[in-house]
């Protein structure tokens, strides 16, 4: 057969001809979607409304004024969803299904929607078939059609059969050619999708809903109130409803559900920067708050490159090193992907395997061992028995003496003590008549041991004593045997390295017996798949937050029960993804440390941003109110309230969201899997400081009414006041971890540029006549710029002071 596939060219033009391999869905939003979402947003009818009925009593000014407003926060609203919207598509092209394709004669990973008609795949178990295909080889293929026909059993593939599109390889390899891609698929064709297009509601955004509803009915009864008050005390209904609507444009918290949604989709993009790719948007909120990380030893901690170190032979049967990995070689898959696997055919020097073998016998959680079973010669009825697996399962099935197997096991605890992997190499003959249903009766003679060495990754060691800083528990569990696990735990720094426990072990432990061991044990050995699910549900019952790495189609159960399943983008199966949270592209055990810390530095920003929210609505809407039921002159118009929502937003959903992390981020313990965003440690401070600075500034308006200028001169300095301490406000919840200097030094990008832009527009709108008259302002004097800073910066500074005397750092964030 053909090994080459199509040429690259061929399948870039065949994609732009015939499209990609997907099916349309409702997850995208187009411009005109979006458009329509942002028209009717509250605030954006708010402001249309009070423009519209500023023309009605002849304010043409304030109309267009208004107006102008109501497209600049459109605009701008627009901007930040088609950002947002970008970076979600990002994120689906990046966790759509990998398909191993060959094309030019390489075998490369591409995305399953840039398969085209006339590929060549390779298929193995644990993939999702990406399209229709016609399978071309196969080796003992198996597939599960279920989601086509029902149907619960796999179904046995050969040669010049198909496979459709979105089910699953259950069992053994094939090289496929692609015939219908998209919705030219039978899956296309019936129009099922894999997924639902309906977007998540991750935890996060339940909370803010229910916080954003609940202001909403305080913001329409409070303004239906202040609107009757208005009226009873001015005879002025129209004015009255310009008043109350004012005030509902002040309380509601419209922010809120756009910055929530701008950090998630912003943080899936800087996660997939550091390989860390975010399949549930789930996973940005709950990864910064892992407490215990469960990881695979294999191709996590180590770096997955196997090589031959040790060769010993038996002293009982007469063999040489070259027939030894001969046979090692001989029980080893067709084609196979296995780090150990490729390590016995590079140490032997050639593939001997040019078809595939009469029998085989795979792993199996009884017995870890797999053998194959080859014709002698063409047309002959005896068999080449080639077997290889765990120590303990190819002596069980040599079935030696006791004290032999002892003395081979002490020579398998030494070498495993030096950190090498073992496996035992068996060989024997027999009549395909007489092949034994079970694997373990096969008769073999034992041949010897292969010994393998898999390096620590670098930095490894580090990232796990960043972990131990952070109050992260670091578990290793590893299919190996006890002693190469307790080598390599050592070497890295792994607490109660010693202490391991195997599979066997295990299975004869109640769940009570395994909780009080799990409280300290961080090593597990020979351990089957299926019996991660066991330790994810012991842990969680624990109450710890859980992040489970895995790769094999029988992993998946343990990844989708883990609050942060982890799957591997390199050596993992499309099941194991499918079932996970979160994919590393690299494998690499650091990349999710990396993860953990941009969690929490997410997290922290946006708690930060809420804090400043809750800070700077308490001020705007509390001297929208005060001055109405004190019969005084209105300090906030409609085109005041829309000015501080073009600063609020932008501030929001880019000074925040950029915001470096605190030095302290990984030297703290997680934070409480249950703590609302909107808990009463970050509420209390945020609207004390509100509260002050609406203090300050009816105290600086009223005294100006008493001994100033009059209304155009008060309400001028109220307002300065209002844009110089929401600027302040900025610095003192931009991190609660760090102090008022630190804040100032630290970069920020789009930090100077917003409170530059700030005060130049405010210095516009003070200093230009024509802009002082649509605010309603007067002339503030050098002095009363002075006296408006000073206000400001005493009303947000007294904070500062008090958080430290108090280290109100120990009851926020963590």
């Amino acid at each position: 057969m053909d090994l080459q596939g199509l040429h690259p060219e061929e399948a870039r033009r065949r994609l732009k001809e015939n499209g990609p391999n997907d099916i349309p869905s409702s997850k995208t939003r187009g411009a005109l979607h979006l458009a329509l979402e942002i028209l009717r947003e509250p605030m954006t009818v708010l402001l249309a409304v009070c423009g519209i009925l500023y023309s009605f009593i002849g304010e043409q000014q304030d109309a267009f004024m208004l107006l102008g407003f109501w497209g600049l926060i459109v605009l701008i609203t627009f901007y930040q969803e088609r950002k947002t919207e970008k970076a979600l598509e990002a994120l689906r092209d990046l966790s759509s299904p990998r398909a191993l394709v060959i094309r030019g004669g390489s075998a490369i990973r591409v995305p399953a929607r840039e398969l085209v008609v006339g590929d060549l795949l390779q298929l193995t178990a644990g993939d999702i078939v990406p399209a229709d295909v016609l399978l071309d080889e196969v080796f003992q293929m198996q597939i599960d059609e279920s989601l086509l026909t029902g149907e619960a059993f796999p179904v046995v593939k050969s040669a010049g059969d198909t496979a459709w599109s979105g089910t699953i390889a259950v069992q053994g390899q094939a090289l496929a050619t692609v015939t219908s891609t998209g919705i030219s698929t039978r899956l296309g064709q019936i129009g099922t999708l894999l997924k639902s297009g309906r977007r998540e509601k991750t935890p996060l955004k339940k909370e803010t809903q229910t916080v954003v509803k609940r202001l909403t009915v305080v913001a329409i009864f409070l303004s239906f109130l202040i609107t009757i008050v208005y009226f009873i005390l001015n005879r002025d209904l129209l004015n009255g409803i310009l008043v109350g609507l004012t005030l509902a444009m002040a309380i509601l918290p419209n922010e809120i559900p756009a910055v929530l949604t701008i950090f998630l989709a912003l943080g899936t993009r800087r996660l997939s920067k550091r390989n860390v790719l975010t399949r549930k948007i789930t996973a940005v909120e709950s990864i910064g708050a892992t407490t215990t990380l469960c990881v695979d030893k294999t191709g996590t901690l180590t770096m997955n490159k196997m090589t031959v170190q040790r060769v010993l032979l038996s002293r009982d049967v007469q063999v040489s090193e070259k027939e030894l990995l001969q046979v090692a070689s001989l029980a080893s898959n067709v084609k196979t992907y296995d780090p150990m696997e490729e390590a016995i055919i590079e140490a032997y020097g050639e593939d001997t395997k040019e078809h595939s073998p009469f029998i085989q016998f795979p792993l199996s959680p009884e017995l870890f061992a797999m053998s194959n079973l080859w014709r002698r010669e063409k047309n002959s009825s005896e068999l080449i028995i080639a077997s290889k697996g765990a120590p303990e399962a190819i002596l069980k099935m040599c079935q030696l003496s006791p004290q032999h197997s002892e003395a081979v096991l002490k020579i398998v605890d030494g070498l495993a003590s030096e950190g090498l992997r073992l496996l035992a190499v068996a060989r024997g003959l027999c009549d395909e008549k007489d092949v034994p249903k079970d694997q373990v009766n096969l008769p073999v003679d034992f041949l010897g041991l292969l010994g393998f060495a898999d390096p620590v990754r670098p930095g490894v060691k580090e990232s796990i004593k960043e972990c131990y800083d952070a109050g992260i528990r670091v578990i290793m569990i590893t299919g190996d045997h006890a002693k190469t696990a307790a080598s390599i735990a050592a070497q890295i720094g792994l607490k109660s390295s010693q202490k391991i426990l195997t599979g066997v072990e295990m299975e004869k432990m109640s769940d009570s017996e395994l909780s009080a061991h799990l409280k300290s044990a961080t090593c597990f050995s020979r351990m089957l798949p299926e019996q991660k699910l066991r330790i994810v549900k012991i842990l969680q019952g624990q109450g710890e937050v859980v992040a489970m790495t895995g790769d094999g189609v029988n992993d998946a159960p343990a990844l989708a029960a883990a609050q942060i399943g982890i799957a591997m983008g390199k050596k993992g199966t499309d099941v194991a993804r499918e079932a996970s949270s979160i994919v590393l592209l690299d494998d690499d055990f650091t990349t999710i440390v990396q993860g953990i810390r941009i969690g929490r530095g997410i997290y922290d920003n946006l708690q930060s941003a809420m804090s400043y929210l809750i800070a700077v609505h308490i001020p705007i809407a509390g001297i929208s109110i005060l001055p109405v039921l004190l019969n005084l002159p209105i300090i906030l118009m409609p085109v005041h309230v829309a000015f501080l929502h073009l600063l609020i937003e932008p501030t929001c959903s880019l000074v925040f969201e950029a915001e470096p992390a605190a030095e302290n981020l990984m030297r703290r313990n997680p934070r409480n899997k249950d703590q609302p965003i909107f808990s009463k440690s970050v509420i209390l401070p945020s609207v004390y400081q509100g509260l002050v600075i609406y203090v300050v500034i009816f105290v600086v308006f009223w005294m100006a009414l008493r001994y100033g200028e009059g209304e155009l001169d008060a309400r001028a300095l109220a307002f300065t006041i209002l844009i110089f301490a929401n600027l302040a406000l900025i610095f003192i919840n931009r991190s609660w971890a760090r102090g008022a200097g630190w804040r100032i030094s630290i970069q920020n990008k789009y930090l100077w540029p917003i409170l530059m832009s700030t005060i130049t527009i405010l210095l516009v709108v003070l200093y230009i006549p024509a802009m002082r008259s649509l605010f309603h302002f007067s002339v503030l004097h050098p002095n009363d710029l002075l006296v408006s800073l000073l206000a400001a910066v005493v009303s947000v500074l007294w904070f500062e002071i008090v958080r430290r005397v108090k280290n109100w750092n120990r009851h926020i964030h963590f």
